[in-house]
C-alpha cells in the first residue's frame, strides 16, 4: 500500500493543492473538495493542530521599549526639520520559547501566507491585511482542542460530482 494518494498530479503540483488546501482549511474552518484529496489534507491537518495544542502556553511575556512615529489629530506623522518625531512606548510581547518558536516554523513550512480583503473596499491596497495563521492555530484553534485526544477534523460526503461522479465531501474543523 502507498504511503500518499498522488492524485493525478505531478509532486509539485500535488504538494502546491495540498498546501493550499490546508492553508484554506485552517483560515475558513471547512473546504469542499474531493474525498481522497480530503483524507490527504486530513492527514497534514491533524498533526498540525496537535503539535500546536503541545505548544499553546508555551511563551512568556516580555515588556520590551519601541520607538513609536507620534502622530498629530489628522493621523499623520509629525516631522520636525524634516525628520520624523518618535515616542518611546512599552510594550509588552510574547517571546517564543525555542520549542515553540520550531514549532511555528514547522507550521508556516507547509502554510501559505493569506492576506485579507475586506469585502468595503476590495479594490484597496491599504485595506488588505496578512493574516498569520500560525498565530490562529496558537491562539484560536489549540485552546479549543486542548481537552481532545484527535480527531480534530470531520469528513461529510455531500454526493458525487455532477462532471466526473467523484465523491465530493465537506472537510471541516470539528
Amino acid at each position: 500500500m502507498a504511503m500518499y494518494r498522488k492524485l493525478g498530479k505531478t509532486s509539485s503540483q500535488r504538494k502546491a493543492l495540498l498546501r493550499n488546501q490546508v492553508t484554506m482549511l485552517l483560515e475558513n474552518g471547512r473546504i469542499t473538495t474531493t474525498e481522497a484529496r480530503a483524507k490527504e489534507v486530513q492527514k497534514i491537518v491533524e498533526p498540525m493542530i496537535a503539535l500546536a495544542v503541545k505548544e499553546k502556553d508555551n511563551f512568556e511575556m516580555v515588556k520590551v521599549t519601541a520607538k513609536v512615529p507620534l502622530k498629530d489629530k489628522d493621523g499623520k506623522r509629525v516631522k520636525k526639520d524634516g525628520k520624523t518625531v518618535f515616542d518611546e512606548v512599552e510594550k509588552e510581547i510574547k517571546k517564543d520559547n525555542p520549542s515553540r518558536l520550531h514549532a511555528r516554523r514547522q507550521l508556516l513550512k507547509t502554510l501559505y501566507s493569506v492576506t485579507e480583503v475586506p469585502t468595503a473596499a476590495p479594490g484597496k491596497k491599504k485595506a488588505t491585511k496578512k493574516v498569520d495563521l500560525s498565530n490562529k492555530l496558537f491562539d484560536e484553534i489549540a485552546p479549543k482542542y486542548a481537552s481532545r485526544n484527535g480527531g480534530y477534523t470531520r469528513i461529510v460526503k455531500i454526493g458525487q460530482r455532477k462532471g466526473d461522479a467523484a465523491m465530493m465531501v465537506i472537510i471541516e474543523l470539528v
